[in-house]
C-alpha cells in the first residue's frame, strides 16, 4: 500500500472538533482574528513592510499613555493573529472607545521603530461591540 500524505488541516467535522478541543484559548483567538482579517480584506500584519500603505484589523491588546519628545502620545498594540503592531496617536491623551479588547480597523503608512511596526495617527474605525 502506498502512504497518502495527510494535510495539516483537519478534513472532517469530527477532526475539526477534536482540533478545537485540543487547542489553547490563545490559539483559537488567533485563528479567529486571522479569519476576520481575511473576511474584511485587510492586510495581515505579518505581511506589512516599512513605508507601505496598509489597512489592517485586529484587537487592541494594550493601551498606554507614553510621551514622545515631550508631546503626549496614546499608544496601543494591535494584534491580528499573525503579528502585532503599535498604533500611535500623537498629541492625544485618550480617545473614546480606544481600550484593551476592542476590535478596530486602521489605515495608514507603516514605519519601523526599534524593530517594531508602527502606524502613526491612522485613520481608524472601531468595530461594533455586538460582533465580539
Amino acid at each position: 500500500m502506498s502512504a497518502v500524505p495527510r494535510s495539516d488541516k483537519p478534513v472532517g467535522r469530527f477532526r475539526r472538533m477534536l482540533d478545537r478541543l485540543s487547542s489553547s484559548q490563545e490559539d483559537l483567538e488567533s485563528e479567529e482574528l486571522r479569519e476576520d482579517t481575511d473576511i474584511t480584506g485587510c492586510t495581515r500584519i505579518c505581511d506589512c513592510h516599512d513605508r507601505q500603505i496598509v489597512t489592517v484589523t485586529g484587537t487592541l491588546r494594550t493601551v498606554t499613555l507614553r510621551p514622545r519628545a515631550g508631546v503626549p502620545a496614546l499608544e496601543a498594540e494591535l494584534f491580528d493573529g499573525s503579528a502585532a503592531l503599535d498604533v500611535v496617536w500623537l498629541g492625544r491623551r485618550s480617545i473614546v472607545g480606544i481600550e484593551p479588547g476592542r476590535k478596530m480597523i486602521a489605515s495608514g503608512r507603516i514605519s519601523m521603530s526599534r524593530g517594531r511596526r508602527v502606524l502613526f495617527n491612522p485613520k481608524y474605525e472601531l468595530r461594533p461591540l455586538g460582533r465580539e
